[in-house]
């Protein structure tokens, strides 16, 4: 099974709670853009309006994000960080369905997204610490349950109104949700296995100040990998929303069809997401992720280039299941990059997210002045781009990964690992 392998100090118990914290997170995203029709007809939205609730919640989500790894810190401090944020989060969610006009629905969404990065980012944060030598392994899983969760939302939009129901019950559907995954978390501790309990070893670990923070960062190469992770973005969240305008302005295909290939990437996504919890397990991250490389330089071409609708949806969905290892490989080296201090990598994700508006921008502006199809192909760069993964760990990455799969041995040994 996916998760009989991960009876480390977290316990499976805790890996669930963690899970569903993202699912509920992802679960949220997919429902708002399904609904999007909905709610502009039932709130009299304009498009400004609908520019602006998807605007304004990310800018000051950000910025109220940014300071949130910092001042949580880690241990039992962070718990109680994680499940304030879980409570607002379920309140803010509840409070959009219940939105009567666009400055409620603004407000709310403003207040679910740094909600959102007190309760997920720092229960992201805290799995990564549960197990230093895994977590690429839980990253993987991390990602699949986020997969899960976007693919659910139009899911669960499409069976509500089906039912006679309004988007409205759909989000308090998932407010329902994200309160269960919040007593999840909440009662792991009792079990000894709680996600939000985690660097029992370390403690409280105080905050070095910014200008030994600063030092740390330059010395730690997390710098690295957060441009790397914004680079990678351009071929996986950047690159969808793209993707049906231009398989309808270039390729000439109806916006249905386009919506057919939409469904395909998620699909694809999803089995990609699947299949590298498998992979992770027997091979090392850092060459799972070079190899993805290079075969999206060979497959990503090949999509743009090749006549007939089918192979490109044959493509597509391949360049899909290859890229799938970049955000949970690349997310988990960035908190490798700082160990003990995941409460500063939050901040820094944070940080970088800022600039998150700027890949699809670029894209826009050349689709503007080239043309969209001149946009996409400008895209193939980003494959180059990705070689500055090093192929290899440093002696000391090795060992801790080997200490880590000593201790990983031991608890099966121990607790038993099916």
């Amino acid at each position: 099974m996916a998760f009989a392998r991960v009876k480390t100090r977290l316990g499976l118990s805790g890996l669930l709670a963690a899970l569903a914290v993202e699912l509920a997170d992802e679960l949220v995203d997919g429902t708002k853009s399904a609904a999007m029709p909905l709610i502009r007809h039932d709130l009299a939205l304009n498009y400004l309006q609908i520019g602006m609730l998807a605007a304004v919640p990310l800018v000051v989500g950000s910025v109220l994000e940014l300071p949130a790894g910092v001042i949580a810190g880690t241990g039992s401090r962070r718990r109680r960080f994680i499940l304030a944020g879980g409570l607002v989060f379920v309140a803010s969610v509840l409070a959009a369905g219940l939105a009567t006009s666009f400055l409620g629905l603004l407000a709310a969404l403003t207040v679910f997204f740094p909600a959102s990065g007190l309760f997920v980012s720092l229960t992201q944060a805290a799995l990564m610490d549960s197990a230093p030598g895994r977590r690429a392994q839980y990253m993987a899983r991390w990602t699949l349950a986020g997969s899960v969760g976007a693919v659910a939302g139009p899911i669960l939009v499409a069976a509500v109104v089906g039912a006679g129901g309004s988007w409205r019950l759909a989000f308090v559907v998932i407010a329902g949700l994200g309160l269960a995954a919040w007593c999840a978390v909440a009662r792991t501790r009792a079990n000894s296995a709680s996600v939000v309990d985690d660097d029992a070893d370390a403690g409280e670990r105080p905050w070095p100040g910014w200008r030994s923070a600063i030092s740390i960062v330059r010395s730690s190469g997390a710098v690295h990998w957060l441009v790397l992770l914004e680079v990678a973005d351009l071929m996986l969240d950047v690159l969808t929303p793209f993707l049906a305008l231009y398989l309808v302005a270039v390729v000439h295909v109806s916006a249905a069809v386009a919506a057919v290939a939409i469904a395909v990437r998620l699909g694809a996504g999803l089995a990609g997401d699947l299949a590298l919890i498998r992979l992770l397990e027997r091979w090392d991250s850092r060459l799972v992720i070079r190899a993805s490389v290079w075969v999206t330089l060979v497959l990503f071409p090949g999509f743009l280039l090749v006549p007939g609708l089918g192979l490109k949806l044959v493509l597509l969905a391949a360049v899909t299941i290859a890229t799938a290892p970049w955000y949970p490989v690349l997310q988990a080296e960035l908190y490798g990059s700082l160990p003990g201090r995941s409460n500063l990598a939050v901040s820094l994700a944070s940080a970088a997210g800022l600039f998150a508006a700027l890949g699809p921008l670029a894209i826009g502006l050349l689709a503007q002045h080239l043309g969209l199809s001149w946009a996409m192909t400008s895209l193939c760069a980003v494959p180059l781009l990705m070689l500055a993964v090093p192929a290899r760990r440093r002696r000391g990455d090795r060992s801790a990964d080997a200490d880590s799969g000593s201790t990983r041995v031991a608890s099966c040994d121990e607790h038993g690992c099916g």
